[in-house]
């Protein structure tokens, strides 16, 4: 298995988990672009949100990261990424969402 993300689902790598259920892991990103910066990941391999068809996973995805947010007590606010293949910036070819606060947040992009 050479998916980083795969990898660490499967426990051969370690993370700092944050969130789990039966479909969904969530773990505290290596490189956080914020106080807190928690990646969240279906168990099984799907590439991007591009060959994303399951809604059911989907719907436990959004829901996982909510749960992350509550668990890390975001109530003022956070923001959840989506970066989907080369152009849209995703570096690891395993779906995964970005929740990312801990502080007020400036513009998404730059204008």
């Amino acid at each position: 298995m050479s998916c980083l993300f795969c990898r660490i689902v499967a426990g051969e790598l370690p993370c700092r988990k944050v969130w789990e259920n039966e479909h969904v892991l969530a773990f505290h990103d290596i490189r956080p672009a914020a106080p807190v910066h928690v990646l969240v990941v279906p168990k099984r391999h799907v590439e991007s949100v591009w060959e994303l068809d399951d809604r059911a996973l989907a719907g436990e995805l959004l829901l996982a990261a909510a749960e992350v947010a509550r668990v890390l007590r975001l109530d003022a606010g956070f923001r959840l990424i989506a970066n989907t293949r080369h152009d849209g910036g995703q570096e690891v070819g395993h779906l995964h969402l970005h929740v990312v606060g801990g502080k007020r947040l400036g513009p998404m992009l730059p204008r």
